[in-house]
């Protein structure tokens, strides 16, 4: 008599007071439980592993099989069930089924995309960085310290805009709209740029440069972690300050024909156009995220988005994971005052308080006047010491990816932020000891390299990670929205008055305040940030607001 054997190769169970119950191909099977006596259960390196049980432990309920032989059935929820025979005392001959998933790998090409708005992002941070003194030259404002402050920070001051209409703007079009939207503004303010006869049209294309960055600051992240495995989802995070890096790095890098070519300047902002219609054209061609189009009640829509992204055979995983989420969730998207209500304030003030101390840390002032710093301090090729800074940040962020999922996002924050404080620490004294006076250039770029270092490990892009995880979904958008209002607000300001501010206290004074405000970032982090390295995002919105 030959007995049955089930393998179990993917789609979902549940587990129900210490008993599995799985949802797959019952009703086919359910007149001929008396014969099931064996399970084989294929793991995901194509390993068979056989149970007998008898017919008592096997029963039906409510249209489910259920097993009562927990250390068995524990890994069930990422098998299916098909029927397979097997000559009774022989069920080796069954044949192996492969596991049937997407590669986690297969999120990469969209998440490529998106990161074209990361790339833009620290392109048009770092383009003015050695560009400032040839384009002030050509506008006629070259020693007015005020319009070139305004030059660097028209940027910032649309960015903010920018910023805060990107949440609106993702919720109500979609992300893959919204990404479309701003590549406009993107486009038109780099020509304009490009093209400027005086210092109005510079700092119009600026301002609209600005916004379109604003709203990618808040976008890129969003859309990534939405769209990311649980597993990966924090070396895909880190990716977009990777490409942000790259962008400023490029920045930089273009600028070296500077020298020779003053007139440079105007093809380093016109090279902007073209990732611009890239990113365009890529968003045409991505998905949209399955949470958004839950949350609109597209669940036909969702259902695809998901296979597209995760595979077909993760589709009832992956959906019931957002279901879960969104149950208890039904509100309509939180309002802007929601954000400060007791339900929300304290996962929102931790998201603004990350972005507040990352500027006043001094990053962005590192990475707009390292050229004038490295000058000032006796550095013959100034452009050439700010590109090996660029690539520093680039190298650091690439082992942040690595490290991501493995030390967690806190660790590397506090880490990041100590670093950053001796490195500060270390430039002040470089400018106010006479000992290291003599050594001050090559202390310059050792301080400011170690410095970009240590940013680029954690306090770069873990915050940019470690939002979209710990806002609740009817929130997310709008929350990262006001935390990227917060960076750019600060920075706005810096880059408005830093070179003021080193002119009437010095470099040094300036340095140390940064150090100081470093080592208020670890303390802070310490005591407020959570961990959630390894949690779904709707593992970690349930932990944190158990309400929703």
């Amino acid at each position: 008599m030959q007995s049955s054997t089930y393998v179990w190769k993917g789609s979902l169970g549940f587990e129900i007071q210490n008993s599995w119950f799985v949802a797959a191909g019952i009703g086919e099977y359910r007149k001929r439980t008396s014969a099931l006596n064996s399970l084989c259960i294929v793991d995901s390196n194509n390993k068979r592993n056989f149970y007998k049980f008898n017919s008592a432990s096997f029963s039906m309920e409510a249209g489910f099989a259920r097993v009562g032989v927990d250390s068995v059935l524990k890994s069930l929820a990422k098998y299916r069930l098909v029927k397979a025979q097997a000559s009774e005392g022989n069920l080796d001959d069954v044949a192996p089924v492969k596991y049937q998933c997407k590669p986690s790998a297969s999120v990469l090409p969209y998440v490529g995309v998106a990161c074209l708005g990361a790339i833009l992002f620290g392109y048009h941070l770092g383009v003015v960085n050695g560009a400032l003194d040839y384009l002030s030259s050509d506008l006629g404002i070259s020693g007015n310290t005020v319009l070139q402050g305004w030059v660097v920070s028209t940027l910032l001051a649309g960015a903010t805009v920018g910023s805060f209409t990107g949440g609106s703007l993702a919720d109500k079009f979609g992300r893959t709209k919204t990404f479309q939207l701003e590549a406009i503004p993107l486009a038109i303010g780099a020509f304009l740029c490009a093209t400027a006869q005086s210092v109005q049209t510079m700092l119009i294309g600026r301002l609209l440069c600005g916004i379109g960055i604003g709203i990618s600051s808040a976008l890129v992240p969003l859309y990534i972690s939405e769209i990311s495995p649980t597993e990966i989802r924090g070396a895909l995070g880190s990716v977009n300050q990777l490409f942000i890096c790259i962008g400023i790095l490029a920045a930089l890098v273009a600028g070296l024909p500077l020298a020779g070519n003053p007139l440079w300047w105007r093809t380093m902002f016109g090279i902007a156009v073209v990732p611009s219609f890239l990113l365009a054209l890529g968003m045409a061609l991505c998905p949209e995220s399955p949470r958004w189009l839950l949350q609109q009640g597209k669940i036909s829509e969702a259902e695809k988005a998901v296979s597209t992204i995760f595979g077909r055979e993760r589709v009832s995983e992956v959906m019931h994971g957002l279901r879960a989420a969104a149950q208890g969730s039904s509100e309509q998207e939180a309002g802007w005052f929601d954000l400060f209500g007791s339900r929300y304030w304290k996962v929102v003030s931790v998201g603004a308080a990350l972005f507040l101390f990352q500027q006043l840390a001094g990053i962005n002032a590192v990475v707009y006047y390292s050229t004038s710093v490295f000058h000032s301090a006796g550095i013959a090729s100034d452009v050439a010491a700010s590109a090996l800074v660029g690539a520093a940040n680039v190298f650091g962020t690439a082992i942040a990816s690595s490290l991501m999922d493995k030390q967690g996002r806190k660790s590397l924050l506090i880490t990041s932020f100590s670093g950053m404080a001796a490195s500060m620490l270390l430039l002040s004294l470089s400018f106010t000891w006479k000992v290291l006076a003599p050594y001050s250039g090559p202390i310059a770029v050792l301080g400011t390299v170690l410095y970009v270092l240590s940013f680029s490990l954690g306090a770069g892009p873990v915050p940019a990670l470690l939002l979209p995880e710990i806002f609740a979904s009817r929130i997310r958008a709008k929350a990262v929205a006001l935390s990227l209002g917060m960076h750019w607000a600060s920075n706005f300001i810096i880059g408005l008055y830093f070179l003021s501010v080193v002119g009437k206290f010095g470099i040094s004074k300036v340095y140390l305040g940064f150090a100081c405000v470093c080592i208020l970032a670890v303390s802070y982090v310490a005591g407020n940030v959570v961990e959630t390295k390894g949690r779904s995002l709707e593992e970690i919105e349930r932990a944190l607001n158990p309400s929703v």
